[in-house]
């Protein structure tokens, strides 16, 4: 630790390369598991990456994007997403 490895976290990154600690599963539903994890940085920048594929990339968002795409869909914003029937 004490060393800032933040420089070298990158959109697309390896999930592993963030360790295994820190992910969660704040969505989870009738899908047998498979959901979206997230990953709070040291930086504030947050990790996104698919269950069931825990060594694929991870997605990487800036604070402010994040509080967009939270505001937005607790707004309705992001519904055409879902899938209706």
């Amino acid at each position: 630790m004490g060393r800032d490895t933040t420089q070298h976290i990158y959109n697309g990154m390896p999930s592993r390369e963030l360790g295994t600690e820190g992910w969660h599963k704040p969505w989870s539903g009738p899908n047998g598991g498979n959901c979206l994890e997230v990953m709070k940085l040291m930086d504030g920048r947050v990790a996104l990456r698919q269950s069931n594929d825990p060594d694929g990339p991870a997605l990487i968002y800036d604070p402010a994007e994040i509080d967009i795409f939270i505001r937005g869909a607790k707004r309705g914003e992001a519904d055409f997403l879902l899938t209706h029937g």
